[in-house]
């Protein structure tokens, strides 16, 4: 494959196709790209709608069907950010045609599919083809220090890890059953949406692997109005009503491989909480905190300073040191939430034009997919701790 210019088609759109489209128009512009990115192909199932967002994200062309677009000889990389449930076979039949894949999280609705976009992935990479999954949130610099922090030994042995992700848009009954509440598109709720990246910052941050789990989930709202019509997470709510079947609320606790700890929540039933992915490191020498609501700040604690100078430092991560932060703006000036979608789009680029696999891999969207499997049969078998399959090394 000529990599001197890569040519993109995105499936789907909406919220994350908006994400993904401002990170691959904005990464040639503030980053030295190896390669030449072309925006040139958005796929959706209305004609109407995917004309109209193509046309406003900057996408050379617009069509209904993505089969042809995976089969396009001048298409090189393959974004996928449609529902979980046809994750599996856009990315394999992509794959299978040569095209690199970017997929949005969590890979899959089940381990089984999982299994199967890895087992697709691997075969690709023995021929100079890359697929990657999009936690993005690996790419906000506060966390990325914070993983270079512990990686250093800053923090000592690590003994316990705090993870959330609390948002509360679902608190009202009345908001309107979207495809994110339906366990046949999405696979499941707060738990697979959200708590997925807790799972990834977590393992990431950290370096180890969570190796079993004692779960809990619960559904507080059993039936939403249907959507008349939808864009987005909102939509207008006809006068019929459906039920619910993915969960509001997952807990659970967890081992790591390497002797830690764990306490997870993820929800959309925390009233007062809008977008706080909150994780906590501490350690035998200090602790680092994170949240995605002050993403700007990283928190430090040495816990081997004096004891008349010990307490949490704020660092503004926004020095040309810091990950990533040399290609924006002048020192102490702040980033945002789309600038980790830039951050994915340049990282992914480099990797494939370098011939290199990148991160995080299928291999780990599978193993995250393993956690929430593992919550899912904790919570159903009263709570009991589970292990997370680990059948080869990934």
């Amino acid at each position: 494959m000529d990599t001197s210019k890569l040519r993109i088609a995105m499936i789907g759109h909406g919220f994350m196709g908006a994400a993904h489209s401002q990170g691959w128009r904005v990464a040639p512009r503030f980053f030295d790209l190896p390669a030449r990115v072309e925006m040139a192909l958005l796929v959706g199932r209305k004609p109407d709608a995917v004309t109209a967002a193509a046309e406003t994200w900057g996408w050379a062309e617009s069509s209904t069907d993505w089969r042809s677009a995976v089969q396009r000889d001048d298409i090189d990389i393959v974004d996928i950010v449609t529902p979980g449930a046809s994750h599996v076979e856009i990315a394999i039949a992509a794959l299978d045609a040569g095209k690199h894949v970017l997929c949005e999280k969590p890979l899959a609705n089940t381990v089984a599919e999982a299994e199967a976009m890895a087992d697709a992935a691997a075969r690709a990479a023995r021929k100079g083809v890359f697929a990657m999954v999009g936690f993005t949130y690996r790419r906000v610099p506060a966390a990325t220090l914070a993983r270079d922090l512990v990686a250093e030994g800053m923090i000592g042995t690590i003994r316990q890890v705090r993870a959330m992700y609390l948002q509360d848009w679902l608190v009202d009954p009345e908001v309107p059953l979207a495809w994110r509440l339906q366990k046949e598109l999405a696979g499941s709720g707060s738990l697979g949406d959200i708590g997925a990246h807790a799972i990834d910052l977590a393992q990431f941050i950290t370096g180890q692997r969570l190796t079993s789990v004692s779960g809990l989930l619960e559904t507080f709202v059993t039936e939403r109005p249907l959507l008349a019509s939808s864009s987005g997470l909102a939509g207008t709510a006809s006068s019929q009503r459906g039920a619910v079947t993915v969960d509001d609320v997952a807990l659970f606790t967890g081992r790591f491989d390497g002797g830690a700890l764990g306490s997870f929540e993820a929800t959309r039933m925390s009233t007062g909480r809008k977008n706080a992915l909150r994780i906590e490191v501490a350690g035998s020498r200090g602790a680092v905190s994170f949240d995605l609501e002050d993403l700007n700040a990283l928190g430090f604690y040495d816990a081997t300073a004096p004891v008349t100078r010990q307490g949490f430092t704020r660092i503004l991560v926004t020095e040309p040191e810091h990950p990533y932060i040399k290609a924006w703006w002048p020192a102490g000036h702040l980033l945002g939430y789309e600038h980790g979608f830039t951050h994915q789009a340049m990282d992914f680029v480099q990797a494939i034009v370098a011939q290199a696999q990148p991160e995080p891999s299928f291999a780990a969207g599978l193993q995250v997919q393993r956690v929430l499997a593992a919550v899912e049969q904790s919570a159903d078998s009263g709570s009991a701790w589970t292990g997370v399959e680990h059948p080869t090394d990934e």
